[in-house]
């Protein structure tokens, strides 16, 4: 096991790492930037060092600096949590050359599943389903229109390298395809440096699942069951359950049986998420894979009993998995929500200090959050405050036991989503589970029929 992890990340999963790193009796290096400087993670770590200033790219996405900083204080290993440089192969390289462990993915892993073209031909050789459309780069708008044209439309041109809805367009005519190709490349090589892209159908009334995989060493690979998330605003998460409503018993073992499968093949380790599109009939199709930790990791740990990041380094150490895939039931059901400083109808970030702030408790109830009383959000990072997550024994138990944490979370001197959250939970759509990704956008548009959900 290791002696010393330097966590190259900030906010709330810098300190879920140093928490899971502590229990598990290893020393933990924070880095920081100096907006940083009085976070809980800088707080709580044994070590910790300052390495720029406040601008990510100067700061947490400086690689030479991070990796000094894991010299400077004798880390044998890099957790990298999730963003900045956490899906960087390049980055997990320069760690391994060092010769430091990288608490993730091999660098080949990283460097096939972050291209999102490589990612969907490896998982269809494997045997996973992926829906109609390029099965490589698209030259040009032409090519893109013409194939647009065999599969029918509506289709969705995507970003080869990208995420997170950026380089992403739907074309719902032939007319349109070259102009938005065109403007979906010039979008993506700015956000990712590359411009290329690949077109497939789109999907209507989507549901988004995903997968989560562990992997050791030694060739043993098991999956923890599926998250709903479906909850989106401009393709960004807000809202995770698991199980999934719209996923039976069968339907998870078939997927799950499928994945683990085709990861084995591919040579894949420590932790991952496959992701999955279903569309109205429940038919599913392989979307991508992240090769990190997620953000709504503790959705599953609450619904399998596992902690994710303790396995994350365990195996990483090289050591076996511990549970067997029959092992794996699902124990109750779980729903995350992401407290985000950001204003709840406008959704403009909201940063400053907060000044009063009382987290909810009580049976089934966690938070995983920087905030404290005086802390000042900053305006150069995402706009997360808190992932609050409740666990009831059914879904409706959950449902009510969010709602009611959410009146206890009291957070002042900035805004919150707080307010979003209740309009989503308390909407049929959500509260029967049968809802999609056009949720959001049917409560923001009052003429969407929300009263009348899709069927799952």
């Amino acid at each position: 096991m290791f002696k010393k992890v330097l966590v190259a990340n900030r906010g709330e999963i810098a300190l879920r790492v140093i928490r899971a790193c502590k229990e598990l009796g290893i020393a933990t290096v924070a880095i920081h930037s100096t907006a940083d400087a009085e976070s809980l993670h800088v707080r709580f770590a044994d070590e910790a060092l300052c390495i720029g200033p406040p601008p990510a790219r100067q700061s947490y996405l400086n690689a030479r600096a991070v990796l000094s900083a894991a010299e400077l204080t004798g880390a044998d290993a890099v957790h990298p949590g999730y963003g900045f440089l956490a899906e960087n192969a390049d980055f997990a390289d320069m760690v391994r050359q060092l010769r430091l462990r990288f608490i993730g993915p091999r660098p080949e892993m990283i460097r096939l599943m972050g291209n999102k073209i490589a990612a969907r031909q490896a998982m269809e050789r494997a045997g996973l389903r992926l829906l109609p459309g390029a099965r490589g780069v698209l030259r040009d708008g032409r090519e893109a229109e013409r194939l647009a044209s065999e599969i029918g439309f509506p289709v969705i041109l995507k970003a080869a390298a990208g995420g997170g809805g950026r380089g992403m367009k739907i074309c719902r005519e032939k007319a349109e395809v070259r102009r938005v190709f065109d403007t979906a490349s010039a979008e993506a090589l700015a956000a990712f440096g590359d411009g290329s892209m690949y077109l497939e159908r789109y999907v209507e009334r989507p549901r988004h699942v995903e997968l989560q995989i562990l992997a050791d060493e030694h060739g043993n690979v098991l999956h923890l069951g599926e998250r709903e998330c479906s909850v989106q605003r401009r393709h960004q998460k807000l809202i995770e359950e698991a199980p999934s409503p719209a996923v039976t018993p069968a339907l998870r073992r078939e997927m799950g049986e499928l994945s683990v499968r085709a990861l084995r093949e591919v040579g894949y380790n420590n932790v991952g998420t496959v992701e999955f599109l279903l569309d109205e009939e429940g038919r599913y199709y392989f979307m991508e894979m992240n090769t990190r930790i997620q953000v709504e990791h503790p959705v599953t740990e609450q619904v399998y009993g596992l902690d994710l990041v303790r396995e994350q380094i365990r195996l990483a150490a090289g050591e076996r998995l511990e549970r067997t895939q029959e092992s794996v039931v699902p124990l109750a059901h779980a729903i995350e929500l992401r407290v985000n400083a950001e204003d709840p109808f406008t959704f403009a970030p909201s940063p400053g200090t907060i000044t009063g702030y009382h987290q909810p408790g009580g049976y089934g109830v966690r938070v995983d959050t920087l905030a404290y009383e005086r802390y000042r959000v900053q305006p150069y990072y995402d706009s997360l405050v808190a992932k609050l997550v409740v666990t009831g024994a059914t879904r409706q138990i959950a449902l009510r036991r969010a709602l009611r944490a959410l009146d206890e979370y009291v957070i002042e001197g900035i805004k919150t989503n707080i307010p979003f959250h209740r309009r989503v939970l308390s909407s049929p759509a959500f509260s029967t589970g049968r809802y999609d990704t056009r949720l959001v956008e049917q409560i923001l548009n009052p003429e969407a029929p929300e009263e009348s959900p899709p069927s799952a």
